[in-house]
């Protein structure tokens, strides 16, 4: 007999799986939800009073037992268990118990109730979401990601203020058309999951037209190099940045080349022209931003001169200089004769402290007689008209000598004063002595 229930328990499995697909194909099936390494009990059918033989099996390619109200029949793990004599009781879940369950009742008649397990796992940090250029199109596109979780979030956008929807997918993706491209315009992301939290979770996208920070004005010399910066700030998404030149017309779109270096970094862009020439180089450059929001353009003037000759401006400085200096030693020579002096004397090295002035002796007495003389040719020119005799009592000598530590040529120097003293005085006393 034992052979007999092995023989026909085939059978009983390929008719059960051949009344599970119909059952399914009619969409008779419950959802339930469990979280990861939590319990979850699943129920036999809704169904009040006493139950038949309860059967439980895991649908997969083909049905697995999993557990018995007969007690002859040990379950598939021990984990597994039955409550109230009908519904499965399972612990600690995984992600590998997620699929189709199915409960077989015997009473008066065979039953069959599937079950849909989900076993989900929240999602641990916020969502995300951000606007870009969608790939191949000149338009804007909204994403949103909420990762982590199992299953996938649903994800809905709205547009603010006023909260109103987009769209709702689990993929998070929204298309912009040309009216909500607006600069400083608000755009949320909304997600919810089916193990919370109970209001979702959301982001916000603000888009914005771009902003621009250049030098107004360049200068380049023949033959040299110069580098044009062009900054972007305020940007979302982020600008596209070109260089144009207004030099012809319409402005032509600048290609690198060998004379045209072009860098970005980030949001800033920098043209670099090599070999600056006149004819080629000077006039207007525009440094333009765009993004599917908005698109500013900048001005910069390039102008190209001439190498200065550094060596004549040197000159001239230098010259200059020369000219200030005498026209300051001028003014002290004339209105300062003693700083002269007195430089003259240090580059001669000589000290002021050493001038010596010699006074004749006789210098006191001869002025005394002088005046007396005076007093005397007065009265005498007033009694006769006789010839005047002039007599000369001496003269007063003054002897200045520059002494600089050399004795010797001081005392040559006195006794040169001494002898011409004695000449003079000689000269004095035959004057006297001639006959009128």
């Amino acid at each position: 007999m034992a052979a007999g229930v092995r023989a026909s328990e085939p059978r009983v499995l390929v008719c059960l799986g051949a009344l599970l697909a119909r059952w399914v194909a009619a969409g008779l099936e419950a959802v339930v939800i469990g979280e990861v390494h939590e319990n979850i009990t699943l129920r036999c059918g809704n169904i009040l009073g006493p139950r038949g033989l309860i059967t439980w099996y895991r649908n997969d390619s083909e049905p697995v037992f999993l557990l018995s109200s007969n007690s002859s029949l040990p379950p598939a793990q021990p984990r597994f268990s039955l409550v109230n004599a009908s519904s499965l009781h399972m612990e600690a879940l995984s992600l590998q118990d997620e699929g189709n369950y199915t409960c077989w009742e015997v009473l008066n008649e065979t039953r069959w109730f599937q079950v849909w397990l989900q076993v989900a796992t929240p999602p641990p940090s916020a969502p995300q979401c951000w606007a870009e250029l969608s790939p191949g199109l000149f338009t804007l596109q909204l994403s949103c990601r909420w990762a982590g979780g199992y299953p996938d979030p649903d994800l809905l956008w709205t547009e603010e203020p006023g909260g109103v929807v987009m769209g709702t997918s689990k993929l998070g993706v929204e298309m912009l058309n040309q009216p909500q491209l607006l600069d400083g315009k608000k755009f949320k992301c909304v997600g919810s999951h089916i193990v919370g939290p109970e209001l979702g979770a959301s982001c916000v996208v603000q888009i914005r037209s771009p902003s621009l920070l250049s030098e107004p004005m360049k200068t380049c010399f023949v033959g040299g190099n110069v580098t044009l910066t062009c900054e972007v700030s305020g940007a979302y998404p982020p600008a596209k940045i070109l260089w144009l030149s207004n030099l012809t017309q319409p402005e032509v779109i600048i290609q690198p080349s060998s004379h045209h270096l072009i860098t970005q970094s980030g949001q800033s862009s920098t043209l670099t022209i090599r070999n600056c020439s006149q004819d080629l180089d000077e006039g207007y450059y525009v440094c333009r931003a765009e993004n599917p929001v908005g698109v500013r353009e900048v001005d910069i003037w390039l102008s190209v001169k001439e190498p200065v000759n550094i060596g004549g401006i040197v000159g001239t400085i230098v010259s200059l200089l020369l000219l200030g200096l005498a026209i300051i030693s001028g003014l002290l020579l004339y209105y300062s004769p003693v700083f002269c002096w007195k430089v003259g004397s240090t580059f001669r090295r000589q000290d002021m402290g050493d001038v010596m002035v010699l006074v004749d002796s006789e210098e006191e007495e001869v002025e005394e007689e002088e005046d007396a003389a005076e007093e005397e040719e007065e009265e005498a020119s007033e009694r006769d008209e006789s010839p005047k005799e002039v007599t000369k009592y001496g003269h007063i000598h003054r002897v200045t000598a520059l002494v600089n530590g050399n004795v010797d040529r001081m005392a040559n120097g006195l006794q040169a004063l001494q002898d011409d003293s004695s000449e003079q005085q000689s000269d004095i006393i035959q004057e006297e002595y001639r006959p009128v």
